[in-house]
């Protein structure tokens, strides 16, 4: 399948889940609740605890999930923010029934990509030909232009290339988000050069993952690979601006 991977999310809970269950108020007074999310163990823990209760009832039904942190020191207060957003929430569960998000990761290996890049670009290729064909000192100067150019124009191909599959992967999907990534990232399968979240309906899931596995082998030799993780509850997607 090229550079392609599936991994799934992680399913397991340790206990039967609820959609509310009670706290003792001390552990998140607002006094020092500051202090506690300072706290790495402590809020790790926590943060896990809420991500395997919000799994547990997305993978049964469309749930709007909340993130780690929200609040509420009553019931009233829960019970009002779903009367005030009740019109709201309706359509987001609408939007979200029979769906699932699913994470796409596209990584680079830079020293495949610079090795095709050249072949790949039309303006590198245009080089490689006068260069060929011009006497020594010429062909010299040409071919460090080459090399310095290198970079810009792996630099352009991932940018194309992540748009190839965004696009690809869209047509198989209901909605997507390109998510942040400031500049490649280092890992170890390569630079992380995109991270993109798709909303896909479960019947439509074979041809979602089989879009990624073609593209993948379009564009494993230039180092290109396609990890899919998921299925996800679609936090990416629970918003009415979607």
């Amino acid at each position: 399948m090229g550079g392609f991977r599936q991994r799934a999310a992680d399913w397991r809970v340790s206990a039967p889940a609820r959609q509310r269950s009670d706290q003792a108020p001390g552990d998140y007074a607002e006094e020092v609740l500051e202090s506690r999310l300072a706290d790495p163990e402590w809020t790790a823990v926590r943060a896990i605890r809420h991500e395997r209760v919000v799994e547990f009832f997305a993978a049964r039904a469309a749930v709007v999930p909340l993130r780690f942190g929200a609040i509420y020191f009553k019931s009233s207060g829960v019970k009002l923010m779903l009367e005030e957003r009740e019109e709201e929430l309706k359509a987001i569960i609408g939007r979200l029934r029979g769906r699932e998000e699913w994470g796409v990761t596209i990584f680079r290996d830079r020293a495949m990509l610079l090795k095709a890049v050249t072949s790949l670009s039309e303006r590198l290729r245009a080089l490689e030909a006068r260069a060929a064909a011009a006497f020594a000192g010429e062909a010299y100067l040409l071919r460090k232009e080459i090399e310095s150019s290198l970079a810009d124009e792996a630099r352009i191909e991932s940018k194309r290339v992540a748009g190839l599959i965004e696009h690809g992967l869209a047509a198989a999907s209901d909605a997507e988000k390109r998510l942040r990534v400031l500049k490649p990232e280092p890992s170890a399968r390569g630079d992380i050069v995109a991270k993109m979240a798709f909303l896909v309906s479960r019947s439509r899931f074979s041809e979602f993952r089989a879009a990624a596995e073609q593209l993948a082998v379009e564009h494993g030799a230039a180092g290109f690979q396609i990890e899919l993780t998921g299925p996800w509850p679609a936090y990416n997607f629970a918003s009415e601006q979607q």
